[in-house]
């Protein structure tokens, strides 16, 4: 582990604007730089990075962090090797510290650091295997490539991971997947003799792995289960290391298995990510907008890969906009990406995704048409029913519009037939009452508080940590942060944010720094500062008195009734 004080150390002596100006060019606009966002494709910049607060922010997508965060997010380096390239601007060297000793009868281990030493594990193996390294070589990898993701090996047997913590009793190892525990209560490894796939979230963290069997049997691909770590429904395999070659290209490939992915790279197709042994889901689609317009799903041309090439488009139906593409590629009969990148080529492969990819568009009412048959009215009618609740849900208003007009083309009615049939509200006329205008609801007191002590975080020291009674997301990011403080009181913004990193509540902290971005740094917070502060006391003294107030009589001491006078 890096030593936090070495990571304070280093922020204090690095400058953002000088990490950030050479990959991308930043523009002087007050006290703060702008550029376009390299994150997502915009004309107006909306991209800015405070040399007061050691910050960055996007206000149109959303992306946000330190100088760390920035280097993770745009070269896609892990969270080390962050470090380690901001060290060399500065002339700093990253101090290597071995593991914290455990103290006697502590067996609890971070879940992410129970991760990291078992990925390590599992690459210590792989070298150490000749079968498992003869069966990646078969498949056409390399070294290079293999290493490049993190492969590793789980070798067979039912204990191995002893080898990783003090005591194969530690419940982390179960919290993270790792082990299974029957009803007998015997522990056992759950990957065994399988070639070891990392998943790795957006901070470069392993948070669940995919393990692939070598000499035939089932599952053929195992995964990690449902942890605190991990939610299958949320990431995409390899998302986090082709994020740069994804914004290059400008699309993402989208593909069913982790070897797919790992081959693809092989050939020198970098942008390819896979989904998590889970149909695709809103989350996926909305994650993979933020790092690119182009979004193609590339599946078998079997029934198998149809369905999931359906299930793909029904859940894109709600998150495309009118600025982004989503389309559709079918490999022939008996191809997977891995098989056709390896038999074909690169060129051959990018040909294929060129000129066969199917736009959402088309894909929709090709497969709808294909139920009905639109040379009779009954199949035209029919058609129309199935297709009025799949284009309800486009929320892209001009992509609906032209899915409207092509689907009354296809049944030769005119718009405004289609338009009275279906109740959509032309200009200037209403069919449907229109939802009522939801207000956001107003900040918290926590939440007001949270993004004052961010700004300023010397505010902290007037604030006591058992004032937030309140059990909401806001009063609990704010604990946290006050505890960081309690420790480090002279943190500024930046290493206060970067901190935070592993709490909880870290996206939260980031999005509350974020939100005070565009205020200039002689703000004065003081009157906002001071008002939030005296209602998070009466709240607290008014819980205090009803707690008093409602004890019997009786069971009050002398002290509880003169306490409960003074709140009163």
């Amino acid at each position: 582990m890096i030593p936090q004080d070495f990571i304070q150390t280093l922020l204090s002596r690095v400058d953002i604007v000088e990490v950030i100006d050479p990959r991308v060019p930043l523009k002087k606009t007050g006290a703060n730089y702008q550029a376009c966002c390299p994150f997502h494709n915009e004309k107006t910049p909306s991209f800015t990075v405070s040399p007061t607060k050691q910050f960055y922010h996007c206000f149109g997508c959303g992306a946000h962090g330190t100088a760390i965060g920035f280097l993770m997010e745009f070269s896609g380096l892990g969270y080390v090797e962050a470090i380690t390239t901001l060290a060399a601007m500065t002339g700093m060297e990253v101090p290597q510290t071995a593991a914290v000793a455990r103290m006697p009868g502590q067996q609890e281990s971070s879940l992410v650091d129970v991760m990291q030493r078992a990925a390590q594990f599992y690459r210590q193996q792989l070298k150490r295997t000749p079968k498992a390294i003869e069966y990646l070589k078969r498949r056409g990898l390399t070294g290079a490539v293999a290493a490049r993701f993190g492969l590793g090996y789980a070798p067979d047997g039912w204990q191995n991971l002893d080898q990783i913590v003090t005591s194969y009793a530690d419940a982390s190892l179960q919290e993270a997947g790792l082990v299974i525990v029957n009803d007998a209560g015997q522990r056992y490894d759950r990957f065994r003799d399988r070639i070891m796939f990392p998943i790795v979230n957006q901070k470069g963290d392993t948070i669940g792995f995919g393990g692939r069997v070598i000499d035939g049997g089932e599952p053929k691909y195992l995964n990690s289960p449902e942890t605190p770590l991990f939610q299958k429904g949320h990431e995409l395999y390899a998302l986090f290391s082709a994020r740069r070659a994804i914004r290059d290209a400008g699309r993402v490939l989208v593909v069913e298995g982790y070897m797919d992915v790992v081959a693809l790279a092989q050939h020198g197709v970098d942008y390819a990510v896979a989904t998590l042994g889970t149909a695709t889901t809103p989350l996926h689609i909305q994650k993979l907008l933020r790092h690119t317009d182009e979004i193609v799903f590339c599946f078998d041309g079997d029934k198998a890969g149809q369905k999931a090439a359906w299930r793909a488009l029904e859940q894109s139906l709600a998150v495309v906009t009118d600025s982004s593409r989503i389309g559709f590629l079918f490999l022939p009969e008996d191809h997977d990406p891995d098989s056709y990148v390896r038999e074909f080529g690169r060129e051959e492969f990018e040909r294929l995704l060129t000129a066969s990819t199917v736009p959402l568009s088309a894909y929709l009412f090709r497969h709808i048409a294909s139920r009905h048959d639109l040379a009779l009215d009954e199949g035209k009618s029919a058609f129309l029913k199935d297709l009025q609740p799949l284009i309800a849900q486009v929320n892209a208003p001009n992509l609906a519009l032209m899915l409207r007009k092509r689907t009354a083309e296809l049944v030769h009615i005119e718009m405004e037939e289609l338009t009275r049939l279906w109740k959509i509200a032309p200009a200037g006329a209403r069919f449907i009452q229109p939802a009522p205008v939801r207000r956001p609801a107003p900040a918290s007191v926590s939440h007001k508080l949270l993004r004052m002590v961010l700004f300023k975080p010397e505010l902290g020291a007037e604030l006591e940590k058992s004032w937030l009674i309140q059990n909401d997301d806001y009063a609990q990011a704010l604990y946290e942060t006050l505890v960081i403080l309690s420790s480090h009181p002279h943190l500024d913004t930046a290493m206060l944010l970067e901190q935070s990193r592993n709490q909880s509540h870290a996206a939260l902290i980031a999005q509350c720094g974020a939100e005070m971005m565009d205020l200039s740094e002689d703000f004065d917070v003081r009157p906002d500062f001071d008002l939030a502060k005296e209602q998070l006391l009466a709240t607290v003294k008014q819980s205090r008195m009803r707690m008093l107030a409602q004890k019997p009589l009786r069971d009050l001491t002398e002290e509880d009734k003169n306490e409960l006078q003074r709140l009163r």
